[in-house]
C-alpha cells in the first residue's frame, strides 16, 4: 500500500516536551563521537502549510521529529 502525501495546515502553537540535542565531539588523539543530552522546555511552533505523508499519531511522532528554536527566545517566532 502506498501513502501519497498530502497537503495540509497546522495553527501555530505552544507546549513543552523533551527535547534531544547531539552535538559531534572530537576528544584529543581520538574519533570523532557524539555527545548527547535532553531538557525540557516550552516553545512555539508557528502555523505551517506544508506538504508530507500523513502522521498516524502526530502527538507520538512530533517528540520525535528534528526542529529547531531559539533557546533564548522559545516561544517566539522570528519575524
Amino acid at each position: 500500500m502506498t501513502v501519497e502525501p498530502q497537503h495540509h495546515e497546522h495553527d501555530a502553537k505552544e507546549h513543552d516536551h523533551k527535547h534531544f540535542h547531539v552535538t559531534h565531539y572530537l576528544p584529543k588523539g581520538e574519533n570523532w563521537t557524539h555527545l548527547m543530552s535532553t531538557h525540557r522546555h516550552r516553545h512555539n511552533h508557528p502555523g505551517l502549510d506544508h506538504v508530507h505523508i500523513p502522521h498516524k499519531d502526530v502527538e507520538k511522532e512530533h517528540p520525535r521529529e528534528a526542529h529547531v528554536h531559539d533557546h533564548a527566545h522559545p516561544t517566539a517566532s522570528p519575524g
